[in-house]
């Protein structure tokens, strides 16, 4: 019970993390013919209604609670914090997210840090859309055929349901936002 109800709080605190420069574009998706810049508009959209802000861009902390830190837009966990260490005592009691700017989460398969998703070599930079599709579709961390599965709470399982139009306007706006060099950490394995 006092899991669920951490898990709630944390849900809920994800909700109120807003910021007026994510909201996006209302734009005509019925229309015949995708430009690029609607591509990207839709995948705007995507991100902003799946919440991918909620794990890839770090945090600040006011007194309204957490905030997005703009500057660092989905650049994942920041590679000037402390590497967390695994705690199998905390764990036992839910899902944590141990460092203040929630990019970070620990759980019985250890900690795994959210990736930086911007256009930067340390991101997705070097990504093809294949990739792309196959770590969103398949779970494959860096869209790699072999390669080990995403960690949670990336909701690849979800997100497997989206059709290729989606995937590729979502790898469209990614691709056009500003590159944030930051190297995520490699996952921390469960003590």
């Amino acid at each position: 019970m006092k899991s669920m109800l951490t898990l709630a709080l944390v849900l809920l605190l994800f909700s109120n993390c807003k910021n007026e420069n994510t909201e996006p574009a209302q734009v005509d998706y019925e229309q015949e013919e995708v430009t690029e810049d609607t591509s990207k508009e839709r995948g705007k959209y995507l991100v902003t209604a799946m919440d991918c802000n909620a794990c890839h861009t770090p945090k600040m902390m006011t007194d309204q609670g957490p905030q997005l830190d703009m500057s660092r837009l989905l650049s994942g966990y920041p590679s000037d914090r402390p590497k967390a260490t695994f705690d199998g005592d905390i764990v036992s009691k839910g899902v944590l997210f141990p460092h203040p700017d929630l990019t970070a989460t620990m759980g019985p398969w250890g900690i795994s840090f959210a990736g930086n998703l911007t256009p930067d070599d340390t991101g997705i930079g070097l990504w093809s859309l294949d990739q792309f599709k196959l770590a969103m579709q398949k779970g494959k961390y860096k869209g790699l055929e072999g390669s080990r599965l995403l960690l949670p709470p990336m909701p690849w399982q979800t997100y497997a349901s989206l059709n290729d139009a989606d995937i590729e306007a979502i790898y469209n706006y990614l691709k056009s936002i500003k590159p944030i060099e930051n190297i995520v950490p490699s996952p921390v394995k469960p003590e």
